[in-house]
């Protein structure tokens, strides 16, 4: 169903940029650079009203397939998709004994601390 979307979506979206592209606009004839500035081909009435029709349904269109891929693209499962192939994504390389700190010999762990100096006595 997502995939007949993504279709449709995509030729709405090529269709969109011919359609928009082939119209009349205000100070330029681009429709002319595809074949001259007569527009028999679409009628006495031209092109502009049946160019428009087709540009609102494909807008449509095209808003509607956003709508749905949008919703399901939230509908998926969140995941990594290196979890189900067991592929080890990092790691982390052991302390070489050079790098490692000394064990406290009190507490069990962590760096040594400087010995206790006792209070000079008078």
């Amino acid at each position: 169903m997502v995939t007949a979307a993504i279709v449709i979506h995509i030729a709405v979206c090529v269709t969109l940029v011919i359609v928009i592209l082939l119209q009349q606009g205000k100070g330029a004839d681009v429709g002319a650079v595809f074949g001259g500035s007569s527009q028999t081909v679409f009628g006495s009435s031209g092109a502009g009203n049946l160019l428009t029709k087709i540009t609102w349904a494909a807008a449509a269109t095209f808003f509607a397939t956003s709508i749905f891929l949008a919703y399901a693209s939230t509908r998926h499962i969140t995941g990594s998709i290196f979890e189900s192939r067991g592929v080890i994504t990092h790691t982390v390389a052991p302390a070489s004994p050079a790098n490692k700190a000394p064990a406290h010999p009190a507490t069990g762990g962590g760096p040594v601390s400087a010995p206790a100096v006792p209070a000079p006595t008078k």
